[in-house]
């Protein structure tokens, strides 16, 4: 099973199609509280086996986290459990803020 994986300009050129994937923040809340990506939903990785119904396995789903590694984990976690079209933002919310929207706080 292959996840793609998405550099932050390519996310940002998904995210502002008409037909958009469904961001997926799985940072912690405190991290949420540093710096967040508007339109985004927040479910904590550690949450997300006890939240997954609220997900729709057929919509396309880019998760994030800081740097992209815990994302990479629930991206392959979700493609386990039968999502369809799953991607992950590499470098996290860090290359968001560098490389599409230096507004977003970096910590």
């Amino acid at each position: 099973m292959s996840i793609e994986t998405l550099t932050a300009p390519q996310a940002a050129g998904r995210l502002a199609a008409p037909e958009a994937p469904l961001l997926l923040d799985v940072r912690t809340g405190a991290e949420l509280a540093l710096a967040r990506i508007e339109g985004a939903l927040h479910i904590p990785m550690d949450t997300l086996p006890g939240r997954v119904g609220e997900l729709d396995p057929a919509r396309p789903t880019i998760v994030i986290c800081h740097h992209g590694l815990r994302s990479m984990q629930v991206a392959r976690w979700l493609a386990h459990q039968g999502f369809e079209a799953v991607a992950n933002l590499t470098g996290g919310i860090e290359a968001w803020s560098r490389l599409v929207d230096p507004t977003v706080r970096r910590y």
